[in-house]
């Protein structure tokens, strides 16, 4: 197939699943996390995509079936090969011709000194030693000029030699896993869905399922971190901070619920986070042990500590009413003397989004009829 009609091709694929989508290429942007002038260029064949990944989750978001993604993923290799200017072989270059080495040139013999010393010949000496010293002067100045060009790795006037470039920084000694679609009591949650959504989930398959409908966390997002060290040292953890790096509106989607609300055991390691606050913080809450009677849990703040063998598990509720928040957590630590700062977010390092869902139309899903039914709008704490 030629270059430019293997471009075609993959184009005209793509553009087919945007119309049968039916959705702007805005909002088609907005879900993939791309710009809608870079989704219309692949669209246009205006250029290719570096990587199939952007092109399999938008198939996935138009519903093509799994032969459908294959054969779109064959047709974006070959205008990817295509795209691709064909390197030249380089040319060989000759070898240099040997050149001979001059023959020696004999030094002449030095002329005889009459015996009877003049004073002209008294001044032709004065002249060249004036002449050695001169040469002498010029020498001394031309190493001054090139010790003052500053030159990499050369003596300064004044300065020892240039210093090595710092080491990289060790990596910190600890290590943490996220999981960051968590439902409540392993059943009540709600999303935020653009287009009205299939059946719900299974918990453990939210994610995906949240991921293939760009659905957003409706006003409240809880994170599990696991966290532990990589070694017998212990590394203790000084304090969780919360850093939010991007606020909007909330989204003007429909609510889906999970399930009408359940309960369960809380953790003692939880901390809420109001993101509506100008500067939100990790506030320790009561835990719950739902063993024998029941008790509560006093809080526990930071410090913490762990281990290899002594691992510890964070459950961060962080709420929205009032903006669309994307966000990140920070994990400060101490160990044998050093000390650091760890970014944690979602399972693809990107960070957590949470929108406030006040206000919004409410579903819930119905097992036996197998449909999704009103349930109002959502509320506080929906």
């Amino acid at each position: 197939m030629p270059k430019d009609a293997a471009v075609e091709e993959f184009a005209r694929r793509v553009r087919a699943l945007k119309e049968r989508d039916g959705r702007s290429y805005e909002a088609l942007g907005r879900r993939l996390n791309v710009s809608a002038s870079t989704l219309h260029r692949y669209c246009s064949a205006a250029t290719v995509p570096e990587d199939f990944a952007v092109v399999d989750r938008l198939a996935v978001l138009c519903g093509a079936d799994a032969e459908q993604r294959r054969s779109l993923e064959e047709a974006w290799a070959r205008a990817d090969r295509a795209r691709r200017p064909a390197t030249p072989e380089p040319e060989a270059v000759p070898e240099p011709e040997a050149v001979p080495e001059p023959e020696p040139v004999p030094a002449p013999e030095p002329e005889p000194v009459p015996e009877r010393a003049s004073k002209t010949g008294s001044r032709r000496w004065g002249r060249v030693a004036l002449v050695a010293g001169v040469s002498a002067l010029v020498g001394a100045v031309t190493l001054g000029a090139v010790l003052l060009t500053g030159k990499p790795g050369e003596r300064q006037p004044g300065k020892g030699p240039a210093a090595p470039a710092a080491p990289p920084a060790p990596p910190p000694p600890l290590t943490w896993t996220v999981a960051s679609h968590v439902w409540e009591g392993g059943c009540g949650h709600a999303y935020l869905v653009e287009r009205k959504p299939g059946p719900p989930p299974l918990p453990a398959d939210a994610r995906e399922w949240a991921v293939a409908r760009g659905a957003v966390h409706a006003g409240e997002t809880l994170v599990r971190v696991s966290v532990q060290g990589k070694g017998a040292a212990a590394v203790v953890l000084q304090g969780l901070h919360v850093r939010v790096v991007e606020r909007g509106r909330p989204l003007p989607w429909t609510a889906y619920r999970m399930d009408q609300g359940c309960g369960g055991a809380v953790t003692p390691r939880r901390f809420a986070v109001d993101l509506d606050r100008p500067r939100p913080v990790a506030r320790p809450l009561d835990g719950y042990d739902a063993s024998g009677e029941g008790r509560t849990l006093p809080a526990v703040s930071f410090p913490y500590r762990v281990t290899a063998a002594e691992p510890e598990e964070l459950l961060v509720s962080a709420r929205t009413a009032g903006c669309d928040c994307r966000w990140y957590l920070e994990l400060e630590w101490s160990s044998a003397g050093r000390r650091g700062t760890v970014r944690i977010g979602d399972e693809e390092g990107a960070p957590f989004r949470t929108s406030g869902a006040e206000g919004r139309p409410a579903f819930g899903y119905d097992a036996e009829g197998r449909a999704w039914i009103t349930a109002g709008e959502y509320g506080q704490g929906g």
